[in-house]
């Protein structure tokens, strides 16, 4: 069973996934941050693929993505990276990164690299959805790799069924139309949101990201999914404690204090 689903069949509850930009702070840490999350608890990493021009991403995001493509990390150098992390490391490994370097590395090649290197799935935020599902979905199928799809606030109920029906893993709720970034609390509007795709009563467990930084906002998260999605949070702490270790704890201690 792929990692991603048996993570979900578990009926755990306040699953806690860290994304980090591969790369980021120093070319050779990447493995070094997976094994310090996975140490900490950690249920689900994302691992970015850094790119110029993240659309999705806040400044936070943008920036380590371009220390790590000033560092050198490319798609190349990350599956080596990659190769034997499953010596040691059991959780869901995701890779998240936007179209243009993996169109360019090659699809098929992506999946078959991904298979590799023990990635169990991908999200892809540029990646419409009617081309994932006529043109990619098949071939990531048959590579048993899971394309994670995002919704929106402003995604109709259409359509996030539409994607309930034919995606697989979880569904990523994005908690704003805005880009990435930490924020102290959701009000009601987006409160109001998460009931919404709550009452949908969705085949897919669902995930919460952008804006995930503290007690509040995990809770809140928690409270209408089986957890949350962390990034711009644990990227500034990454920073500022040059650590991974330290960086993890401090960021779990904040999330229960």
């Amino acid at each position: 069973m792929n990692r991603i689903n048996h993570l979900f069949n578990s009926n755990k509850k306040d699953l806690l996934s860290i994304y980090f930009c591969a790369g980021h702070p120093t070319l050779e840490g990447t493995v070094d941050v997976i094994r310090a999350l996975e140490a900490n608890g950690v249920n689900m990493i994302e691992i970015g693929i850094p790119f110029s021009d993240p659309m999705a991403d806040g400044v936070v995001i943008q920036n380590a993505a371009t220390k790590a493509l000033e560092n050198g990390m490319s798609l190349k150098i990350l599956f080596e990276q990659l190769r034997n992390i499953r010596r040691n490391v059991k959780i869901p490994l995701i890779l998240m990164g936007y179209l243009n370097p993996i169109l360019q590395f090659g699809f098929e090649s992506f999946c078959r690299k991904c298979v590799e290197s023990g990635i169990d799935g991908m999200i892809i935020p540029d990646l419409p959805f009617k081309d994932y599902h006529e043109r990619y979905r098949l071939i990531a199928e048959r590579y048993s790799l899971r394309i994670i799809m995002l919704i929106t606030p402003e995604t109709s109920d259409e359509r996030v069924r539409e994607i309930d029906d034919h995606t697989d893993g979880f569904i990523y709720m994005v908690s704003s139309a805005s880009t990435t970034g930490a924020q102290q609390d959701f009000d009601s509007q987006k409160r109001a949101y998460f009931k919404r795709i709550e009452d949908m009563k969705l085949r897919n467990p669902r995930m919460v990201g952008f804006g995930i930084s503290n007690k509040t906002t995990f809770r809140a998260a928690c409270e209408f999914a089986t957890g949350a999605i962390i990034g711009s949070r644990f990227i500034t702490l990454l920073d500022e404690e040059k650590d991974p270790e330290k960086a993890i704890v401090k960021l779990i201690q904040g999330l229960k204090d």
